[in-house]
């Protein structure tokens, strides 16, 4: 792994600092960030929901608005369609609760992930045609699907689509379509979530039934539980956490602690997050995000949504249990999934040579491949293709894919259209269905449209390096300081630091799952407890087996277990210290009485060695 040092410019640093009234710490965090605007660093730094675009200036919006009131005030029944993702489970409760407050007649539906897949689908329309279904409201899907939004016109339904998807050469005709990135469309920002643009659709609706900007209280009780419900869809989603979803992730992980619904009290309880003071991003991505995950993967996700609704108390614990349980057996699909997939590869791909993997097999669950083609794409840093195939041969394959290193994934499939039934989806992830017979002419294919980008892959991942930092330096007020650059995720990456003549001591497995490690590590008499994530099984035997001080790479965070807090290192990755990397001298920087981090000068020759390791 390579690593890179971030550029740093000492007095345009100075000068943003002394401007902006920051500590030398987040001014050069800002700086190397491109965050260099006294406007731009405030609305950053404090991301208040006062900082969120007028509702009404989302494309699509008013036209949706006045179609779903009309039909309130008519009592149609309107149905939520929504995806089986984190992000479509939240977008659709936001929606749901909202009609709810407004009165209207409302039910919601999502697709089964196995037998129906993603988007919508015409044989949906007719089935909620048939059950008397009048207005469908989309959510986190429908921009990709202008067959069934035709079927749904013929069927008498009127249409509204509300999207972030990537959209094809033909728009859906419905009533509405509401999507940040419309063509033609001046919205400033993209990158709004499904549930990001449910909840201002949410907003819209509520000032427009209140007749003014400021609505009820208890309106305004609800947009706050939605502002919550809409951080976990933001940061599952995995889009940009930057401009109107910081806003919203910052803000909704507050009101994840106040407004949050019996259900998600009931899942952040057994998430054991219900004690921490304040949550963060990663307990939305590692503990509440798998959780609702796992009913979609495994074809639930409507228990997902009746979690994040429900009004019954019990029934709020009874479906939190139910889907700890499916989270549980997910992670055990995952780990036999993974096993098999890394035998395969070796046996089918040249690990070396191959510029990405494409792996097949009948006894892989398809909700779950999406996960371990992740993992593997980072471990490789190549693009991976995982295809479930049906073990009686009858229906076709299902196919995840995940893409680290600048290869377009929707590009790449379309370029082998002629061999799968279906496809698309994003750069990064992508998603396809295939015969089994076509699979090994698949793979050729992929391969070769993946050679054809190889001006723009990366085989070797990089780590980007913000800060030079000695050990005894991380201390509570230094890390407290950091934090307020989150929440971190997207194109906001928690800051990695570097540290050099590090010793390690009391190795040792962390967690049941053998895939953690805990240690000391030891740097010029301070010392600290470091963790590693997933490493374990490789990094233990090494790292016990060596005695020289090393260099590492990490992530100083606030730990927080049973009260108390802590510093604490997330170890991201290690070299053996250089003997030419070693000769460090101490700069004191002219900031007495501030919290800063002195930084160390290093001679030119492994200055350079440094920045090209």
């Amino acid at each position: 792994m390579k690593w890179k040092f971030k550029p740093y410019d000492p007095g345009a640093v100075q000068d943003l600092e002394r401007s902006c009234q920051v500590s030398p710490l987040l001014a050069q965090l800002l700086w190397r960030r491109g965050i260099i605007e006294p406007d731009s660093i405030r609305r950053f730094l404090h991301a208040k929901l006062v900082d969120l675009r007028a509702p009404e200036l989302l494309p699509g919006i008013d036209a949706a608005a006045q179609r779903i009131l009309l039909a309130i005030e008519k009592q149609e029944q309107i149905v939520i369609y929504g995806d089986y993702d984190a992000d479509g489970m939240t977008a659709t409760a936001i929606m749901y609760r909202c009609l709810k407050h407004l009165n209207a007649q409302v039910s919601y539906h999502l697709p089964n992930r196995i037998d129906e897949g993603y988007g919508l689908h015409s044989e949906a329309m007719e089935k909620l045609a048939a059950r008397g279904k009048q207005v469908v409201v989309t959510v986190d899907c429908g921009i990709a699907s202008p067959g069934p939004a035709r079927r749904a016109k013929e069927l008498g339904l009127s249409l509204i689509v509300t999207d972030h998807h990537r959209y094809g050469d033909e728009l859906p005709v419905a009533e509405a379509l509401v999507h940040p990135a419309l063509p033609g469309s001046d919205y400033p920002f993209p990158g709004l979530c499904g549930a990001g643009v449910a909840f201002k659709l949410a907003w819209a609706l509520c000032q427009r039934h209140t007749g003014q900007a400021k609505v009820t209280k208890r309106l305004r009780d609800f947009l706050m539980e939605a502002v919550g419900l809409a951080a976990i869809g933001t940061v599952a989603d995995v889009v940009p956490l930057i401009d109107e979803n910081r806003v919203i992730v910052r803000n909704g992980l507050k009101t994840l602690k106040t407004h949050a619904r019996d259900g998600l009290q009931s899942l952040m309880k057994l998430a054991k997050l219900d004690d921490k003071k304040e949550l963060c991003a990663e307990d939305i991505a590692f503990s509440l995000a798998p959780r609702l995950n796992a009913a979609g993967r495994l074809g639930q996700a409507q228990l997902g949504v009746e979690l994040l609704v429900t009004e019954d108390p019990q029934r709020a614990s009874a479906l939190a249990d139910y889907l700890q349980e499916l989270n549980e057996n997910r992670n055990k699909l995952e780990r036999s999934i993974h096993l098999s997939a890394t035998k395969q590869l070796k046996e089918v791909h040249d690990i070396e040579a191959d510029s990405g993997f494409v792996l097949a097999s009948p006894n892989w669950h398809p909700g779950v491949i999406g996960i371990v083609a992740g993992k593997l794409a980072e471990k490789y840093h190549r693009p991976v293709v995982m295809i479930a195939l049906d073990k009686l041969g009858i229906r076709p394959g299902i196919g995840s894919a995940r893409s680290p290193n600048g290869v377009n994934l929707h590009l790449a499939i379309q370029q082998c259209q002629d061999l799968i039934i279906s496809g698309g989806g994003h750069a990064a992830a992508a998603g396809l269905k295939i015969e089994e017979p076509n699979v090994g002419a698949f793979r050729a294919a992929f391969l070769d449209a993946v050679d054809i980008q190889s001006s723009v892959a990366n085989h070797e991942a990089e780590l980007e390096i913000e800060i030079e930092a000695a050990l005894g330096q991380l201390d509570f007020a230094l890390v407290a300081q950091m934090e307020k650059l989150s929440p971190f995720g997207q194109e906001n990456p928690r800051p990695l630091f570097y540290a050099s003549q590090v010793q390690f001591t009391d190795l040792k497995l962390l967690g049941a799952s053998g895939k953690h490690m805990a240690m000391q590590v030891t740097q010029f008499g301070a010392q600290m407890r470091a963790v590693a994530f997933g490493n374990a099984e490789e990094w233990l035997p090494a790292l016990g087996a060596i005695n020289d001080p090393l260099d590492i790479v990490f992530r100083p965070v606030i730990n927080e277990f049973r009260g108390y807090r802590n510093v604490e290192l997330q170890l991201v990755d290690w070299k053996i210290c250089d003997e030419r990397a070693r000769n460090y001298q101490r700069v004191d920087q002219a900031h007495s009485g501030k919290n800063e981090l002195p930084t160390y000068q290093v001679p030119v020759a492994s200055n350079a060695l440094r920045r090209d390791a």
